[in-house]
């Protein structure tokens, strides 16, 4: 059986999943005090926008309040990796090393984050060595 594939939110959407992300399971007004925190958004729209979210399967709703009571569906790693991949083959031709050296050019990197960096990119490399290793009686 195969697993279906996760939906695509718009922009507008993620910015709600990133609300119901951070907060939990939250109300609609709740979400619409939230956003209107960066722009001004008018509760229908925010109510729209989370029927249309429940519709694609991107969040959940309770209904057993007077309140509706929403969730995010997807989880927020997996939906990063999605759009992340899409951006990646969009805007980079699907090479990350193009993405790493545009990000780490254009910005201001901690030495933190740079160290942070070299301790992913040394735990990545020890996981292949790891695998390498592997015989095939192992695989077995």
């Amino acid at each position: 059986m195969s697993k279906s594939p996760l939906p695509k939110p718009t922009e507008s959407e993620l910015e709600i999943l990133q609300v119901l992300w951070q907060q939990g399971p939250a109300t609609v007004r709740l979400v619409n005090d939230e956003l209107s925190r960066k722009r001004d958004v008018g509760y229908t729209t925010t109510l729209k926008l989370l029927q249309l979210m429940l519709d694609k399967g991107l969040v959940l709703r309770d209904d057993d309040s007077r309140t509706h009571v929403y969730r995010a569906a997807v989880r927020e790693e997996e939906t990063q990796g999605l759009l992340l991949d899409r951006f990646v083959d969009a805007a980079f031709g699907g090479s990350a090393m193009k993405l790493v050296l545009q990000a780490l050019g254009n910005r201001r990197t901690s030495k933190e984050e740079l160290q942070q960096i070299r301790t992913l990119l040394n735990d990545m490399e020890n996981q292949k060595g790891e695998t390498d290793k592997t015989t095939p009686d192992e695989l077995a």
